[in-house]
C-alpha cells in the first residue's frame, strides 16, 4: 500500500550510509558538531554513552549490531507507518512489489494503530478467494502473534513456497470472535488490469494495482474495448481494493483522459521532492463519459487517478470513500544490503486537496451489495400478444458483429464475466449513471 516515487530508487548503494555510519561509530569525536545542532550532538553521545555501558556492564554478552540496528528501526518506525529500516531480505522482497512475480497469499497490508491490517485483498489470489476483506486486523500468523511485528516480517511469513498452507488469525468488526483462515499459498500474478463489455459501447475496465507495466496493459485493453464497439459510448474504471503502486503510472494513466491542467503536485521538506505533474495533449480521442468506483480499499496511487479526474469534471467517483493515503515514499539502498523507506512529500489533487487520513469522498454513495436475481413473475400486461407473437411477422433484423481487435497475447486479453458484474450493485449503477447520460445528451440535439 505504497506510492513509490520512482525515480527515486535507482540510486548508488552505500550513497546515504553516512547517518549511519555517524550511529556507528562510538568515537563520539567524528561527529561534525558543525552538521547538527547542540540538542542532537547531546542526544548522540547519550546514545554512544548508553551502548558503552551496556556494552561493559549488562549481565549477559550483548550485540552491539543488533543494538544499533533495532536503535535506527524504533528512530525510523516511528516516523510514520509507512517508513521503516529494512534488512536485506526486506529489501529484496520490496522489490517484487512492483515487479517480480512471487508467492504468497495476496494482500496488501499496513500497520494501522499498531495493529496489522489489511488494507485490500488483490483480486483472484489465495486470500481473496478465501474471504479476507479491507480492515481485517491480522493478530497471529501460523500462531505467532503479530504484536510488535514488524510489516516486512508479516510479509515475509505469508510469503513462501507454492501451494504450501499459511493459517492466519483475523479480527473482523462486526464479528463477535475471531476467523482462523487456512490459506494455500500461490504466484501472485503480475496481471492488473482486466476488462469487459457490460453492454454494446459501455466498456468495463478494472485495474488491481499500478505496476511497471499498468500503463501498456491498460492501451492494449481500452484498444480492444473501443474497438469491439466501434467507440465507446461511456467507461467504468474499477478501482476498488486497488492499494496503489507507482507513481509515474499513476500520472500517465490520469493522463489518458486528460489534455491539459495539473494531475498532481508533491510536496516534500526539499525542492527536489516537490514537483507538479501536468497532462500533455492527448494523442487519442477519449471524450466519452467515465465513472470510476473507489471504497475503503482504494488507496495511494489510485487515489491520485481518481482525485485528478474528479477534479477536472473528467470523471464521476461513485462508491465509498477511499482509504486516504496521501504521502510518497522512496526507497534508498544503505550498505551491506540494508535498506531505508521513508515518506519524502505529500501529495496534492488540481484543486490543491490533500487527501491523507481524509480520502477521496466520491460524488455519489453507493455501498456494494450483490444484487439478487428477481423472481420473473407474468404480469396480465406481460401476457399480453406482441407483433413477434403474430403469425409470419417479420422478423428483427441482425446487427452486424463488430469487427475485433488486432489478437493480443491472452494475458493481456482476460476477460471479466458480465453477467456477474451485472449484480454488484455499484457496477450496475454506474452503468446506469452512463446510460442515463448518453441518453440526456441526444435530447435536444444536445
Amino acid at each position: 500500500m505504497k506510492l513509490i516515487l520512482s525515480k527515486f530508487k535507482i540510486i548508488r548503494a552505500g550513497w546515504c550510509a553516512a547517518v549511519v555510519i555517524a550511529i556507528l561509530m562510538p568515537a563520539v569525536g567524528l561527529i561534525n558538531p558543525l552538521m547538527a545542532d547542540d540538542k542532537t550532538y547531546n542526544s548522540l553521545k547519550m546514545f554512544t554513552d548508553v551502548l558503552e555501558e551496556l556494552e561493559k556492564n549488562y549481565v549477559d554478552d550483548v550485540n552491539s549490531e543488533a543494538l544499533i540496528h533495532n536503535a535506527i528501526k524504533g528512530m525510523v518506525g516511528n516516523l510514520d507507518p509507512h517508513s521503516s529500516f529494512m534488512p536485506p531480505e526486506a529489501f529484496d522482497e520490496l522489490q517484487d512489489d512492483t515487479k517480480g512475480e512471487f508467492s504468497g497469499i495476496g494482500i496488501v497490508i499496513t500497520m494501522k494503530e499498531g495493529i496489522l491490517t489489511v488494507v485490500s485483498p488483490i483480486e483472484g489470489t489465495p486470500a481473496y478467494k478465501a474471504g479476507i476483506q479491507t480492515g481485517d486486523m491480522i493478530i497471529r500468523i501460523d500462531e505467532k502473534s503479530t504484536k510488535d511485528m514488524e510489516l516486512w516480517e508479516a510479509v515475509n511469513m505469508m510469503r513462501g513456497p507454492q501451494n504450501k498452507p499459511v493459517h492466519i488469525t483475523i479480527i473482523r468488526e462486526g464479528e463477535p470472535a475471531a476467523i482462523e483462515f487456512s490459506i494455500n499459498r500461490d504466484l501472485i500474478p503480475l496481471e492488473s488490469v482486466r476488462s469487459s463489455t457490460l453492454k454494446p459501447g459501455f466498456g468495463y475496465l478494472r485495474i488491481t494495482n499500478f505496476r511497471m507495466n499498468t500503463l501498456d496493459d491498460i492501451k492494449i485493453h481500452l484498444g480492444r474495448l473501443e474497438a469491439e464497439n466501434n467507440g465507446l459510448k461511456g467507461l467504468v474504471m474499477d478501482l476498488r481494493d486497488n492499494p496503489g503502486g507507482l507513481l509515474d503510472q499513476a500520472v500517465k494513466i490520469s493522463d489518458l483522459f486528460l489534455s491539459k491542467g495539473d494531475i498532481v503536485s508533491i510536496k516534500g521538506k526539499q525542492e527536489r521532492n516537490s514537483q507538479v505533474f501536468k497532462a500533455s495533449e492527448a494523442d487519442h480521442d477519449r471524450k466519452y463519459p467515465v465513472v470510476i468506483l473507489i471504497n475503503g480499499g482504494s488507496a495511494s496511487a489510485s487515489e491520485i487517478v481518481a482525485g485528478a479526474l474528479q477534479d477536472h469534471s473528467r470523471a464521476l467517483i461513485l462508491g465509498m470513500t477511499s482509504f486516504g493515503k496521501g504521502s510518497v515514499q522512496t526507497v534508498r539502498p544503505l550498505k551491506d544490503g540494508y535498506g531505508i523507506k521513508y515518506t519524502i512529500a505529500r501529495y496534492y489533487t488540481p484543486n490543491g486537496r490533500s487527501i491523507q487520513a481524509k480520502g477521496i469522498e466520491p460524488d455519489i454513495e453507493v455501498e456494494y451489495e450483490i444484487l439478487e436475481e428477481k423472481e420473473k413473475k407474468m404480469s396480465v400486461f406481460d401476457r399480453m400478444v406482441k407483433e413477434k407473437d403474430l403469425k409470419n411477422s417479420l422478423k428483427p433484423e441482425q446487427a452486424k458483429p463488430p469487427e475485433q481487435a488486432k489478437t493480443q497475447s491472452k494475458k493481456n486479453q482476460r476477460l471479466l464475466d458480465t453477467d456477474q458484474l451485472l449484480h454488484d450493485a455499484q457496477v450496475k449503477r454506474a452503468l446506469d449513471i452512463l446510460i442515463s447520460y448518453g441518453v440526456f445528451s441526444n435530447l435536444n440535439g444536445g
